[in-house]
């Protein structure tokens, strides 16, 4: 209220007292003072859900110094319910801690969180947030949405790209072969970066991440980038004090990565319309080769230079850390449990026998690899606060009245280790998916590491298939054991920010080759 009051009052004092004497003008002040109170007391007045206390200006954010904010919202969330309002400065967040409340925003209710926020980075590094992570829900996101789904991440084109996932694995198998004609351990975590980033521009841009030299141009350019998008904006929080990002620098340094990044994809795209008009095409599409298909045949109007851009952007975001993650977080699981990273080999090396490679059906026959995959992404959730969304106006869920413009964050970690779901919620059992119809296909609202409904992720079938077939292969060429100095018990199972959630200690551990006999 006294805000309120003093920026009524400020408008009293703004204008000229000469315009006050003027009937018209005192009955238009009169009647925004009245309109503007009443806001205030509307606002007042709503049965807005539990929020813990916060200061002046700041909010919240002095209960959420922790950088885990996930573990930090899951412990007030105990005090406070499974919806809970937090200000992260001025900007109003629910925080989403059940299943139940999961299942209205992404479903239920769902027409009314279907926006995200659109946040400095985002703005910056996706071209306006016209790709389809963050762009407004609409008819451009239908489109968008249809393209992606039917073009780029359909179940066939997953398949398509077979070839990318063997030939990169083959490399990874390789360097660790050489490894243990040397001995010692391996960092496995570096290795599983450079898999994933080169399995996810190679489908996306053609190119390698990482060259045989260790270096890239995009490399480069992605490391800078995915650090960057972490970064606190002050203007996100503080509408009024954005020009606080600028004058740090921070605003400089976003928009200096985005010109390398917009210059290279420049670059590729160029190659790309040469590589077709000199009919030098190859016959296996990437991404960039079926977009610019797509444009030159009109199929999607709104389809400009930024707008696909932005979609490739969003395709390699959304795709390689995850999977690094996810891939980290299912080997440490292993080498920790020995027991099950026994049961699991002797699956894989069951169902290929003595045979020289490992095909795509035989993943299929791999049902306890497929239950440790699912355990990980459980336990080990790699996205734990799903990507944000935003009511578009105000909603009535849980009793409680939700206003427009509120950011909302499902906290999947918090619900995927909830007792009320899960029998000993925080141990690694992946037995607890053999025969149990629960998956993570976005039906089961106790276990979303993809989220679910309409904003879900639909880089899902591509990232599984990455994390499986790299698994099996793990699994099946090397037996793997800690370093002398370590044991299961004193592993360091830290977590660390990010865009995902890392180990904070890279995983190094000791391979030896597998001979089938």
């Amino acid at each position: 209220m006294a805000l309120m009051v003093s920026f009524l009052q400020q408008i009293w004092v703004e204008l000229d007292t000469k315009t006050l004497q003027t009937p018209l003008s005192l009955w238009i002040l009169l009647l925004l003072s009245v309109l503007m109170l009443l806001k205030l007391n509307r606002r007042r007045n709503l049965n807005l859900p539990p929020s813990p206390p916060k200061l002046p200006i700041i909010g919240n954010l002095h209960q959420l110094l922790d950088p885990l904010l996930h573990r930090t919202l899951e412990g007030l969330s105990k005090k406070y319910g499974p919806l809970m309002l937090i200000h992260f400065g001025h900007a109003p967040a629910l925080i989403v801690s059940s299943a139940e409340m999961a299942r209205e925003i992404m479903k239920t209710q769902e027409i009314g969180f279907l926006n995200r926020p659109r946040l400095t980075t985002t703005k910056i590094f996706f071209y306006n947030c016209t790709d389809l992570g963050f762009t407004p829900y609409g008819e451009y996101w239908r489109q968008l949405r249809k393209l992606c789904a039917l073009e780029l991440l359909s179940i066939k084109r997953v398949q398509s790209f077979q070839f990318v996932r063997e030939e990169e694995v083959a490399v990874l198998m390789n360097k660790i072969r050489d490894s243990c004609y040397k001995g010692g351990s391996v960092n496995l975590s570096a290795m599983l970066v450079g898999v994933s980033d080169n399995i996810a521009t190679r489908c996306i841009l053609g190119r390698r991440a990482e060259e045989e030299n260790g270096k890239s141009k995009f490399g480069e350019i992605a490391k800078k980038l995915m650090a960057q998008m972490a970064s606190f904006c002050v203007g996100d929080m503080f509408p009024s004090f954005g020009w606080v990002d600028v004058a740090t620098g921070l605003i400089g340094r976003l928009k200096a990565t985005f010109k390398e990044l917009d210059a290279f994809l420049d670059e590729v795209i160029e190659e790309h319309r040469i590589k077709e008009r000199d009919g030098k095409q190859s016959n296996r599409k990437d991404f960039v080769d079926i977009l610019l298909q797509l444009q030159k045949d009109d199929t999607f109007e709104e389809l400009n230079k930024d707008n696909l851009k932005a979609i490739l952007m969003d395709m390699y975001m959304a795709g390689a850390d995850t999977t690094t993650t996810t891939l980290e977080w299912v080997m440490a699981e292993l080498v920790k449990n020995p027991n099950l990273l026994k049961r699991a080999q002797q699956e894989v090396r069951t169902v290929i026998g003595n045979k020289s490679r490992i095909d795509a059906n035989d993943i299929e026959k791999m049902e306890y690899v497929k239950c440790v995959i699912k355990e990980s992404l459980r336990l080990r959730a790699t996205i734990p606060l799903l990507v944000g969304r935003e009511t578009a106006e105000s909603v009535k869920m849980g009793g409680y009245e939700i206003p427009a413009n509120t950011r909302v964050y499902v906290n999947a970690w918090a619900i995927q280790r909830d007792p009320e779901y899960w029998d000993k919620p925080k141990e690694f059992i992946p037995e607890r998916f053999m025969n149990n119809p629960i998956d993570f296909k976005g039906q089961h609202f106790q276990f979303i590491p993809f989220g679910a409904g309409r904003r879900g992720c639909p880089g899902m079938p591509f990232g599984v298939a990455v994390v499986e077939y790299v698994t099996a292969n793990l699994l099946y060429w090397f037996d793997w054991k800690l370093p002398v100095d370590l044991t299961e018990k004193n592993l360091d199972m830290t977590e660390t920010t990010g865009l995902a959630i890392h180990r904070k200690v890279p995983l190094h551990l000791v391979p030896t080759l597998y001979s089938p006999s």
